[in-house]
């Protein structure tokens, strides 16, 4: 049987001379989306506003050659500023007695370079021992958690910037931990008017970001609300006179330091061009250990969910090799890293903007990468015209997509246990930080499993036999175990019929049955079929009628 997929674009430098239009034109509006998202994500983690763009550049003229996805866009994630400004901050602790402020920052930007260089080839072994089905040993449930606390995280900072301020603890160094900024909204927002030409500029902005999507013009929904915030927000600044310096108050809300002008480039891309990273943060060893950790689990977990989520976007049904693709953005952390960059990944937003745009090879990725170059060489001088406050604005978004309340109801429609580990996630998360959040989550999970009949062995080993065409598995298909049986699944062509049988199973969670719906339609877009034999007998976990809901066999021998 032929697979139902017909013209399918070519690769390489066929594909450019066959796609030259639609990807460079696609790769024109994704630059106009990143543009300011890498510089608001920039400053939102304590770097120099130029680097976000480094990273952007790094992620399209080199990594795109060699990527393992052809529709994924690299760059700056705003799901990393929490960790990287985490970095920047803790590695400044160690700073020379002394130090001035800026000292300080410079020196935890360039210790924070040295565990995101780490991290990268960290992420290059992951791509070439071949984990890159990483993701799939995360329960979905606790990965929307972790990404949904990071929208608040980013929410609970950029209010503050938007409104004008920069609150500071008591010792005056600059909040970082979430509690204490949802803490301080308070002391926010009793001062809402003291900088009312602020306000109104990052409210106007604020507007713009949720309310441009929602205008049922389909040909303005091609232009990002970001460009249109820059076009409002820059005219609006030069005409009320507004800076750019957030004021910095101390825990009782008292103005330590006035409100200055706007965004600064100190530098232009001809005088950073050098190799900035330290590798200094080694005598800090369990900060630089912990940093690249999480640089390279969370920034890998991010990278290879938008692959999967990209790939079910595109329209030609095409399957990127996600070990290749870690690989590729390995190796852009370290060229990134060392430029002074911040750690990049396949950034969901602007590749799911490039399936929409009409992107249909790597070259798109390549192109917004080329506009970056051309915009750091030629205007770079205009992005110190761009508000803080717009920039926040731009920032509330993204994180508001991250945390919207759809997702707890997603989370609800599943299961309540969905929603537990949801909460748990989120909750520890904020509390601590997202390895710790993510592990709660990954925890309660498999409390929660074997509550249900599943042992403790069958959480991480699958007892399954592949027999002609037939993988049976016994004991328990979760998220734990799944990835050897998804593997064995994966050995046949998507062109056979394949039968998964889950008779002699426990249970069978959301997870695995999300992942089993996807297998199944791209065993049925090739012409094949995956037959998944007994779930029809099995009752759903709960009270949910949801179809991805966790199923049980209650006449499983426990």
């Amino acid at each position: 049987m032929k697979s139902k997929i017909k013209n399918i674009p070519l690769d390489g430098f066929a594909g450019l001379k066959q796609n030259f239009s639609s990807d460079a034109l696609s790769g024109f509006l994704v630059f106009l989306l990143a543009l300011p998202l890498s510089l608001g994500i920039a400053t939102a983690s304590g770097f120099d506003a130029i680097y976000g763009l480094i990273t952007a550049m790094v992620g399209g003229l080199i990594v795109s050659f060699f990527a393992g996805s052809l529709l994924t866009i690299k760059g700056p994630a705003a799901g990393l500023i929490v960790i990287v400004a985490g970095a920047v901050a803790e590695f400044g602790l160690g700073a020379p007695k002394g130090s001035t402020t800026e000292q300080i920052a410079t020196y935890g930007w360039q210790l924070a370079l040295g565990a995101v260089v780490v991290a990268g080839v960290l992420q290059i072994i992951f791509g070439l021992f071949k984990l890159g089905s990483l993701s799939d040993f995360f329960p979905l449930s606790a990965v929307h958690g972790m990404l949904a606390a990071i929208g608040i995280i980013i929410i609970s900072k950029q209010i503050h910037i938007l409104l004008g301020f920069n609150p500071v603890t008591p010792e005056g160094k600059p909040m970082v931990e979430p509690i204490e900024l949802l803490l301080e909204l308070k002391n926010t927002f009793a001062n809402f008017f003291k900088h009312k030409d602020v306000v109104i500029l990052g409210l106007v902005s604020l507007a713009i970001v949720f309310g441009w999507p929602m205008i049922p013009i389909k040909a303005f929904k091609k232009i990002p609300a970001a460009l249109i915030v820059l076009l409002v927000s820059i005219p609006m600044a030069m005409a009320m006179g507004v800076v750019n310096e957030p004021d910095t108050v101390d825990a009782a809300g008292k103005a330590v330091k006035g409100y200055k002008p706007l965004l600064e480039f100190k530098k232009g891309l001809i005088d950073i061009i050098g190799v900035n990273v330290s590798f200094e943060g080694f005598s800090q060893l369990g900060t630089f250990i912990k940093y690249v950790i999480m640089f390279a689990l969370v920034g890998s977990l991010e990278a290879l969910l938008t692959v999967k989520a990209i790939d079910m976007l595109d329209p030609f049904k095409r399957k990127s090799n996600a070990n290749k693709d870690l690989i590729a953005v390995g190796v852009g952390n370290v060229v990134a890293g060392a430029l002074g960059g911040l750690p990049m990944i396949s950034e969901v937003a602007r590749s799911s903007a490039n399936v929409s745009n009409g992107g249909k090879t790597r070259w798109a990725n390549f192109f917004h990468g080329l506009f970056i170059l051309v915009f750091l060489l030629l205007a770079v001088k205009f992005s110190n015209l761009i508000p803080k406050a717009a920039l926040a604005a731009m920032l509330i978004g993204v994180g508001w997509k991250l945390t919207h309340p759809r997702e707890f109801g997603h989370m609800a429609k599943i299961g309540m246990d969905q929603v537990a580990v949801f909460i748990v996630t989120i909750i520890f998360t904020l509390a601590t930080d997202l390895l710790i959040g993510i592990a709660a989550g990954i925890l309660l999970k498999m409390i929660l499993h074997m509550s249900r009949g599943v042992s403790f062995i069958s959480l991480f080993n699958a007892k399954s036999k592949v027999e002609g065409h037939t993988i049976t598995v016994e004991g328990a298909a979760v998220f734990s175990n799944f990835i050897k049986v998804k593997k064995q699944i994966l050995s046949f062509p998507y062109t056979d019929h394949v039968v998964f049988d889950v008779r002699k199973c426990a249970l069978v969670d959301h997870s695995v049955i999300e992942t089993l719906h996807h297998l199944k339609d791209d065993f049925a877009n090739e012409g094949g079929n995956l037959q998944i034999l007994g779930i029809e007998e099995f009752r759903k976990v709960g009270k949910s009628k949801h179809h991805l809901a966790a199923v049980r066999n209650y006449n499983h021998n426990r």
